[in-house]
């Protein structure tokens, strides 16, 4: 389902003289990133934004990028993250409605708490 590399997000200068805004986003050269394979086996790339703990569950929000590392339509995917037995990290769909509400309203609430002072993620997640 899923790849997790150590790559640059997408960023292609330096951020001091960059123009492309990635920097509201906190996407940098040295963002993580992974490569989601969908149900219809297309290839996704994300950056990871974060990774948090809401109870006992730990979630990630993953932000997809365009083939110029750029976020095409600034839709963030959350899901719960998971080591698998021998460490490495792993993802599962959050089935549950409600446990999504939560998940969701912690990372906004996350969000907002970094002050952003023009959020680039505002509204992407529901449930405000």
């Amino acid at each position: 389902m899923s790849e997790f590399n150590n790559q640059s997000a997408g960023c292609t200068s330096d951020c001091s003289t960059c123009t492309s805004g990635c920097e509201s986003s906190g996407i940098t050269a040295d963002s993580p990133t992974v490569t989601l394979t969908l149900d219809d086996d297309t290839e996704v790339t994300c950056a990871v934004l974060n990774i948090f703990a809401v109870n006992t569950n730990e979630y990630i929000a993953l932000l997809p990028l365009d083939e110029n590392g750029q976020s095409a339509t600034g839709e963030v995917y959350l899901y719960r993250y998971l080591k698998s037995d021998n460490g490495d990290p792993a993802l599962d769909n959050i089935e549950d409605d409600d446990e999504y509400m939560e998940a969701a309203n912690a990372f906004n609430s996350l969000m907002e708490k970094l002050n952003f002072e023009e959020n680039p993620l505002d509204g992407i997640v529901e449930g405000e």
